[in-house]
Parts: C-alpha cells; sequence; structure tokens
C-alpha cells in the first residue's frame, strides 16, 4: 500500500469516525412537563442533536426526526412518562426510522402549535432538545376568574383555615433602619467593590413599616364596582429548579406551596380573586409572566422566591420593587442579575415570533408604577416581620424583569434564604408556609386600604 492509500484509509476511518460520534450523543435524561398551558419534552445529551419536525392535522399529531442518536432504552423512557391525565398528549411511539434518526410520533388530544429547538449547556443542564406543545384553543383567564366570581365559589384549591380580617391581623413588630447588611459586605469582598459604591437610591420610607393604620377594611364591593384580581407568580418551575438548599428543598416547589396558600385567603376576600402565572410544575419565561398578569388586567402583582447565596450565612425575608435608576444595593443588583438569569436555565424559544415585542413591554416601566410598588412592599414587609426575621428593614430595589409590567404594582418577595439550614427546614415547614401566606394577605389588604383600587371598565 502507497502513501496515497494509507492517507486516504486513514481519511475514511477519521470520517466514519466522526459520523459514528454524531451517531453516538448519548441521552443523559428525558423529561416531560405537563401543564394546560403547554406541555414540555426534553430530552438532553452530552452531545448537540438535530431534529425535523412536522405535524399532521388528522388525527393531530406530530412527528419529530431526531438526529444524530439511536433508539435506546432512554428514550423509550420518554414514552412511559406521558400520564393519561396530560392535557395536551395522548401518547408517544418511538422507533428507529433510519440508522441514526430516531422517529418519535407524538399523538396528540387537540391541535397544537409546536416550537421545537436547542439548547446549549447551562447551569447543571448539557445540550438538550426542547419539544413546546402550545394547545392551539386557549381559554381566555379573565372570564374564568369573573365566571367564578359570578358563581359565587373560589377556585379549585384547598380551604386552609379561616377568612383573614384586618382586625385578626397583628401589628408589625418595630423594625430598625440601622441594620447591617452581611449579604452586601459578602458580595462586595467577591467582586472587589465597596458595598456602598451601588447605592444611588433612597429607599423607601419605613413609616408604612413601623406605624400600620389600626383599621383596614378592604374597600367596599359597591365602591369598585369589579373583581380585584391579584396575579400571583411562583418563580422558576419545570426545568428551572431555582436554588436548591443544602437538604434538597428546591426553590421551585416551595414557593408554589405558598402561593396556593396566598390564593386560597385571597379567594375567600370578597371581590377578590388570585391569579397564579403557574399552578403546577412547568416552567414559565419572565416576560410571559409579565404578559399573563396584564392579560388579565392584574391589580397587583406578587413574585414569590426562596433566596440563595454561595455562603450559608445569610438569613431573613426582603422585598423588592423595581427601580429604573441603578440597584438600590450590590445585594440587590446580585439579587436580581440572579433572577433574570431563569430563562437561560428554564429554557427560552429566543426564536418565537412574539419574543422581541413582549420584550420591549418590558422597558415601559413608569413612575407611578414603582411608587405604588414601594407602598405595596412596605405594607408586606411589615407583617413579614411580623412572622420571621427581615434581611433588610426596607424594600429594595433593582431591575427584576418580571417586575417590569408598566401599569401593575409589582413586588418580588424573598420568602428567607433557602442557602441557610435553619430557613430551608423553616421553609419546609407548612406552620410557617402558613404565617407567611397569612402575613402576605394581611399586606395586600393594608395596601388596598391606603390604596383603594380605582374603577375600571371591566365587567364584573
Amino acid at each position: 500500500m502507497n502513501r496515497r492509500d494509507v492517507l486516504q484509509s486513514g481519511t475514511l476511518v477519521l470520517l466514519l469516525g466522526m459520523q459514528h460520534i454524531a451517531r453516538g450523543a448519548s441521552i443523559v435524561a428525558v423529561r416531560v412537563w405537563p401543564s394546560k398551558d403547554y406541555t414540555r419534552l426534553t430530552i438532553e445529551s452530552d452531545g448537540e442533536i438535530k431534529a425535523r419536525p412536522f405535524f399532521i392535522a388528522e388525527p393531530p399529531r406530530l412527528v419529530v426526526d431526531i438526529e444524530g442518536i439511536d433508539l435506546i432504552p432512554a428514550l423509550r423512557e420518554l414514552v412511559a412518562k406521558v400520564k393519561s391525565d396530560d392535557p395536551n398528549i395522548s401518547g408517544i411511539r418511538a422507533g428507529q426510522n433510519t440508522p441514526g434518526v430516531v422517529r418519535l410520533v407524538i399523538d396528540l388530544k387537540q391541535p397544537i402549535l409546536p416550537q421545537v429547538f436547542t439548547l446549549p449547556p447551562v447551569a447543571a443542564y448539557q445540550y438538550r432538545l426542547v419539544l413546546d406543545l402550545y394547545p392551539t384553543q386557549v381559554a381566555d383567564p379573565l372570564e374564568a376568574l369573573i365566571a367564578e366570581r359570578l358563581a359565587g365559589k373560589p377556585q379549585s384549591q384547598p380551604r386552609l383555615d379561616k377568612t383573614l380580617t384586618p382586625e385578626s391581623a397583628p401589628a408589625p413588630a418595630p423594625v430598625s433602619a440601622a441594620v447591617p447588611d452581611p449579604l452586601g459586605e459578602l458580595i462586595a469582598r467577591q467582586t472587589g467593590r465597596p458595598a456602598s459604591s451601588t447605592a444611588k437610591l433612597p429607599m423607601a420610607s419605613t413609616s408604612a413599616v413601623t406605624k400600620p393604620a389600626p383599621d383596614m377594611p378592604l374597600p367596599p364591593a359597591g365602591k369598585t364596582d369589579r373583581l380585584i384580581i391579584v396575579a400571583l407568580d411562583p418563580g422558576h418551575g419545570g426545568e428551572d429548579p431555582g436554588a436548591i438548599g443544602p437538604g434538597g428543598t428546591r426553590e421551585k416547589d416551595v414557593v408554589l406551596q405558598i402561593a396556593l396558600l396566598l390564593a386560597d385567603r385571597i379567594n375567600q376576600q370578597p371581590n377578590m380573586r388570585a391569579y397564579l402565572t403557574r399552578d403546577a410544575d412547568f416552567f414559565v419565561p419572565l416576560h410571559i409572566r409579565v404578559q399573563k398578569a396584564r392579560r388579565v388586567s392584574a391589580d397587583l402583582f406578587i413574585s414569590i422566591h426562596a433566596d440563595a447565596f454561595f455562603t450559608d450565612r445569610p438569613q431573613g425575608a426582603s422585598v423588592f420593587a423595581l427601580s429604573d435608576k441603578g440597584a438600590s444595593s450590590s445585594a440587590a443588583r446580585w439579587m436580581a442579575d440572579k433572577e433574570n438569569s431563569a430563562d437561560l436555565v428554564g429554557g427560552v424559544n429566543v426564536k418565537a415570533k412574539d419574543s422581541q415585542v413582549q420584550k420591549a413591554l418590558l422597558d415601559m416601566s413608569t413612575t407611578a408604577q414603582i411608587n405604588d410598588s414601594l407602598k405595596l412592599g412596605s405594607a408586606m414587609l411589615g407583617e413579614i416581620g411580623a412572622v420571621g426575621k427581615l434581611h433588610k428593614p426596607r424594600v429594595e430595589q433593582a431591575g427584576f424583569a418580571v417586575l417590569k409590567a408598566p401599569d401593575i404594582p409589582s413586588v418580588l418577595v424573598e420568602t428567607a434564604f433557602i442557602s441557610n439550614p435553619d430557613e430551608e427546614a423553616k421553609l419546609r415547614s407548612e406552620t410557617y408556609q402558613v404565617q407567611l401566606a397569612d402575613a402576605l394577605m394581611r399586606g395586600v389588604i393594608r395596601y388596598f386600604a391606603r390604596n383603594p383600587p380605582l374603577a375600571r371598565n371591566r365587567p364584573v
């Protein structure tokens, strides 16, 4: 064999080897996230894979040819993960279509608008192929809330205790403004910047926190003559677990439980309903959370989270409002950057047609909205301080993307530091979850007592 033959055979071996590698991407995990909003299928692999989807209308099914893999047991697990109560999928079939190409046939319960896209490695994830299945017929959430009100029954969530009234709300504990910020000091050490170098904003007044009004009934229904809607936003979900405590507690789980408890209390108030941006374990992009709240013309938006830091020392709850001038502290900026990265972990299809339009809405925040958000935050912070420790005695501000609804007072509540073992245990405790939901409800009542909801041209 001459030199040319050797080189040619080596090239052939190299090409075959590359093809084998391309076909040999290993499947790391498969996951299914069902919800009434949409169902997500995720195929995680240690190498990039490509997919060619096509939709068949009768009967409705989505066919996806996945290149670069062979049919292995891990893929068959995807078939078994589909549950009978999935709102969108009735079943999945998988087969080896051609060498190196696996065909998935997803049988659907209704017509869908599929989004199929890939995600690069991020956080704990390797390469991901994502199939989002959106139903074409979507119910109007505002109509559903109004129908519930007219029917005289709350949303289908468990009742946990009696209706809260202003008279049953204990006065919040006094708080001192002269409290050191160990979290800000730790961030300063990590970044090399003085802790005070980022404090550009005056803090919200704490007068509303330390001097609650003694009598705070909700505005009578006759004065508002409409349904008052409070949008509750449990952070993270689905592919995005949020922070994970040292004992394995996932942020997405505890904040959903707290949101459900709070929703039950809101629904027991006359003329008021809660609307959840997610009511199960699925991912909602940040701009969609804002869009959902605006779609139901929410009067308030409350995003619920559980904080984390890279040491276990920080503790206490915090409340944040939007800032249009810069973060009120280095800690607030760090928190906002961390929460704003949720879309990267959860997985957003950046090629979706309305993505840029929705993001543009997030730049329309107003001074009035921020001022109202600070009032809401102060009312809630004082009530939270009555049941647990506060990390800061004032409402902080930063550029949280999820707080940028231009026409809805919006706050983000960090219920506790899940990275602190003691506070992780509290977050897992049903007792603390109930106490926190009660405190947040009292905060909502106190806010509306000082700031009656405006009359709007909205059906009742």
